[in-house]
Formats: structure tokens, C-alpha cells, sequence
């Protein structure tokens, strides 16, 4: 609250009505995006806010889930707490899992999807779901719109391709990449309001035989940048479902580059994230006689 009083204070607290105002507030100078300021306030401490800010939390358009006939679009002001409620094809159960694992109850009413994104954090709890659905990024300002995958979006800690006029405005989820059923994994030093150690998201379909028709499997917490475990996927493609955990093997994680913290060290997150996978395939097998959704 003291941040929000020093900008209103030297009139650098600008609260667009609508899409148009805000970009144009933002073709006038750099500004820092505030829409649930979860991550903004913690990241402050004791220190005021300063700069620039646009807060975006009263643009009614952007608060929207909508589909088309090619894709989901989830607006950059929607919560954790709305994308929990909405109604959403199965294959979005592993990205609902990851929002319900995401701090309080308060928190999940306040933080949004998009904000978790462009604060780039190795461990964004809603990165990896969304790289299992193939999820792009809408880019908005007074010079155009241009669309642009997540896995390429974000290229570092807290890092992001976003241009300093520019607004994600929304999250893009291609329908032809919500087949199947989606899954969560998260471990932390504890259950709830925690920074993970390692988490693991999965989208997976079926075909009638029980083998693997469709898999994506992403890693977060391990590197940089939230990761597509290419190679698992190609191995697991067209395998039994039943025998698809006795393939996965150490080198599957190889491209993962975790580090050493006071949560674990590196090793274990290797070895947490190769036990994640394993888990979600068997929770997988035992869904499999519940799941007609999931069969292709």
C-alpha cells in the first residue's frame, strides 16, 4: 500500500479504462503493468513503489475466457481463481491443478495467469500446463499486435520478450492442441504456499488400444526457463500406456540445467521431476477406465 501512495502521490499511478487507453499510456513511457500485484508488492519489501505504473485491473475485456473456432484466448486480467471455475475442456485440468496449488485462497482471487508469465520466474506454477497445450502470447501496443509461442516469450529469469510499449494481452491456447487429458504435479518443502522444487505438467490422449496417441510433458523449476521434454514424448508416442513408465530413463532429462538452492539441490530435482513423470503416467493408467475424453 505505501508503493501505491508514493506513485499516486507524483501522479505516475495511471489507471486506464479501457485496452486503448493503456496502450496508449504505455506508447508515452515505460510503465510498470499492474493488474493482481501479487508479485509486484512482495518483490518491493520495505521499499516504495516507484516509476511509472498502469494498473489494468479495471479493463473489463481483458477479464474474459473466450473461444473461437481455432482457439481459447484467456484475457491478461483474468485470475487464477476465474481460469479454476471456468469451463474448460479437460485437457486444461493439469493448468486448474497448478492455479489451486497457487498461494491462498486471496491470492488466487488477485493474481492473474498472464501476470505469472511475464514475471518469468523459473518456478511460475502456470508455465509448463500451458507449454503442454502449445500456448502462445498475444502482444498488443499502438504499433500492432503479434503473436508469439510461450516457449519462446519467456528467455530467461524474469526475462521476457515483451518491448517496453507492448502488453500481453492475452493467452492463446490452440484448440488442436486440447486433445487428451491434462495433469499437475508440484513438489515443494510443503503442500500449500510454497516455491516449488520441481513440478511437472502433462497432456496426454489415447487411442482405443490404450497406447499413447498424443503426449506432452513439461518441466518447471529445473532451468531457466520452464521445458518440453521432446525426446520423452517421441519415445513415449505409440507405446502402451501400461508399460509407458519403464521407458523413461535419466538421459530423458539431460537438457534440464536445475540449480542449488536452500529448497534441494540440483540432483534431487533431477531425480524428483524423473519420479513426477513416472506419477502422472500411472495416475494416468489407474484414469483410464473413468476417461472416454482422453481416447482419440
Amino acid at each position: 500500500m505505501q508503493g501505491v501512495l508514493a506513485a499516486d502521490r507524483h501522479d505516475d499511478y495511471l489507471r486506464a479504462p479501457d485496452l486503448d487507453a493503456a496502450l496508449a499510456m504505455l506508447a508515452a513511457g515505460p510503465c510498470r503493468i499492474l493488474a493482481g500485484g501479487t508479485d509486484v508488492f512482495p518483490s518491493l519489501q520495505d521499499r516504495p513503489l516507484v516509476g511509472r505504473v498502469l494498473d489494468i485491473s479495471g479493463i473489463a475485456d481483458l477479464r474474459q475466457i473466450t473461444q473461437n473456432d481455432d482457439h481459447w484466448s484467456i484475457g491478461a486480467a483474468v485470475s487464477w481463481r476465474d481460469v479454476i471455475r471456468a469451463a474448460l475442456p479437460p485437457a486444461f485440468d493439469g493448468l486448474k491443478a497448478a492455479a489451486c496449488e497457487v498461494g491462498s485462497w486471496q491470492i488466487q482471487n488477485r493474481a492473474t495467469l498472464v501476470g505469472n508469465i511475464c514475471n518469468a520466474s523459473p518456478a511460475a506454477d502456470g508455465v509448463p500446463a500451458l507449454l503442454t497445450m502449445d500456448a502462445a502470447v498475444q502482444l498488443q501496443s499502438c504499433r500492432g499486435s503479434r503473436v508469439m509461442p510461450l516457449a519462446s516469450f519467456i528467455i530467461g529469469n524474469r526475462k521476457t520478450k515483451r518491448a517496453d510499449d507492448e502488453m500481453v494481452t492475452a493467452i492463446l491456447v490452440p484448440k488442436a492442441a486440447t486433445a487428451g487429458q491434462g495433469y499437475f504435479y508440484k513438489l515443494g518443502a510443503r503442500r500449500y504456499l510454497v516455491i516449488s522444487i520441481g513440478m511437472v505438467a502433462m497432456r496426454l490422449l489415447c487411442d482405443s488400444q490404450q497406447k499413447i496417441a498424443e503426449i506432452a510433458i513439461a518441466v518447471g523449476a529445473c532451468s531457466e526457463v520452464a521445458t518440453r521434454l521432446n525426446d520423452l514424448e517421441q519415445h513415449l508416442c505409440g507405446q502402451p500406456l501400461a508399460g509407458a513408465a519403464d521407458i523413461i530413463s535419466p538421459s530423458h532429462f539431460a537438457g534440464l540445467s536445475p540449480i542449488d538452492d536452500v529448497r534441494a539441490p540440483a540432483s534431487y530435482r533431477i531425480d524428483a521431476v524423473e519420479e513426477a513423470v513416472r506419477r502422472l503416467i500411472a495416475k494416468a493408467g489407474s484414469d483410464m477406465g473413468h476417461a472416454k475424453q482422453w481416447l482419440a
